[in-house]
């Protein structure tokens, strides 16, 4: 069965450059599989893989799902009632958290419990901007990421609640989370569409489930 893979449009996120990652997978594998890149809840009860790209700052992000009619409830059926494959990317990862600290509190989706705080920055550049190692954690997840280097942009985390979710974790002052999962929901702290072929190996692995 041919897989459709949205990528959700809500006013935030490299989408353009996810949709091509996406594609190069799809092709290079010759994966029966199409991307394409919605806000419309109908095409999202349609797709088999969902992926939640997220760019600037938690609160932006939050209202451009809220204020996207029909968006919420149909990732909330997509995710938690049917679970079919949701991958979240950056800030779309962090918006899975209970809530945010990220200039005053927000409310997050609560699929994973966590909040959102700003990494400690002695002596250290903000954002954390380039290219980092993951430690892997857990090995029995399905999609399987190497221990390698991926391009990070960011000053807040995920401090979840629950260390089963952590999956890989990176140290940049601290050791915080770079992937995190709960069942059928992923979350990459790092960009896959910029990590070169160690990220395209990720999005293969999530394309597969």
């Amino acid at each position: 069965m041919k897989k459709i893979i949205t990528i959700l449009d809500y006013g935030s996120g490299n989408i353009l450059s996810a949709k091509q990652s996406f594609s190069k997978v799809i092709k290079t594998n010759d994966l029966d599989a199409e991307v394409n890149i919605s806000g419309n809840p109908e095409i999202i009860k349609k797709s088999s893989h969902v992926v939640l790209p997220g760019q600037g700052a938690f609160e932006t992000c939050i209202n451009g799902l809220r204020n996207t009619p029909g968006m919420l409830e149909a990732i909330n059926k997509f995710a938690l009632e049917e679970k079919k494959p949701f991958f979240g990317i950056c800030v779309g990862m962090q918006l899975f958290a209970d809530n945010s600290e990220e200039n005053g509190n927000h409310k997050g989706l609560g699929w994973i419990s966590g909040t959102i705080k700003k990494l400690p920055s002695k002596k250290l550049k903000m954002p954390h901007m380039g290219w980092n190692t993951i430690k892997v954690l857990n090995k029995n997840i399905k999609i399987k990421p190497k221990e390698n280097d991926y391009y990070f942009v960011h000053s807040y985390y995920f401090d979840c609640k629950n260390k089963e979710n952590i999956i890989a974790e990176t140290n940049y002052g601290i050791y915080f989370p770079s992937i995190i999962n709960k069942e059928n929901i992923y979350g990459l702290q790092f960009h896959p569409e910029k990590s070169s072929e160690q990220g395209l190996g990720i999005i293969k692995s999530f394309l597969e489930l």
